[in-house]
């Protein structure tokens, strides 16, 4: 819920055009404190990769009056094999071409462009299912560093000379949270030419996250109560 009512309240700014909230675990992903904590910038720009993906998503939306997330929703569900857990509520995947060994995203269902719009009940289905995703994560690969990102949309004030820019954004975008974990090292090819090694087929890293996931329910699921016999 926090996180919830900083945007809400930082979107009321006009001078600020982005409020991105993230989680840096572990030292090896940037964490500056030895305690659990999340941080939140404010910043007078659109970062150029939220950017790059609210133009794509608008593109998208333009030739199919379609949202590109609903679509890989939709796509994904299908196909199966990347998907890691869904409930009526949200759900998990390894993004097909990952750029990280066991990145994953979380979603809405049902299609929301503005996390601070969530309702209190929504909040605490995200927390649930952020709280088996991660710690799915930490059981699989022993507690490994980690970026936790909140993708959403824009406060949605207009830009001069571009009344339109947001026009269609409550149709075209989906927020989502992006996990990376961070298990290679970002080297010369990375910086260089902008590309990703990853050794770990997404696919694979779902595979072995769902048998996580199962095996966390199992184990957690409450004893069955033995019947009383008829005397």
């Amino acid at each position: 819920m926090t996180y919830r009512e900083r945007i809400r309240d930082l979107h009321r700014d006009e001078r600020l055009r982005y409020v991105l909230v993230f989680k840096n675990h572990h030292l090896a992903a940037g964490a500056s404190l030895t305690h659990t904590h999340s941080q939140l910038i404010a910043t007078p720009l659109v970062p150029p990769t939220i950017k790059e993906e609210l133009r794509v998503c608008r593109q998208h939306y333009q030739s199919k009056e379609r949202c590109l997330i609903c679509d890989l929703i939709r796509q994904e569900r299908r196909l199966a094999e990347r998907l890691i857990y869904e409930d009526e509520s949200f759900l998990v995947w390894a993004p097909f071409a990952s750029s990280f060994p066991f990145e994953m995203w979380l979603l809405p269902q049902e299609h929301r462009h503005d996390f601070s719009s969530l309702s209190d009940a929504h909040l605490m289905a995200v927390a649930r299912v952020l709280k088996i995703t991660l710690l799915s994560l930490k059981e699989l690969l022993d507690d490994p560093p980690y970026n936790l990102v909140l993708h959403t949309a824009p406060p949605p004030f207009k830009r001069p000379g571009h009344t339109d820019y947001w026009s269609s954004i409550a149709y075209d975008y989906h927020w989502h949270f992006e996990i990376i974990p961070r298990l290679t090292r970002i080297a010369g090819f990375e910086w260089g030419a902008g590309l990703f090694i990853n050794p770990t087929p997404p696919e694979a890293a779902a595979e072995y996250l769902r048998q996580k996931i199962h095996h966390q329910t199992v184990t957690d699921a409450p004893a069955e109560m033995p019947s009383e016999k008829a005397g």
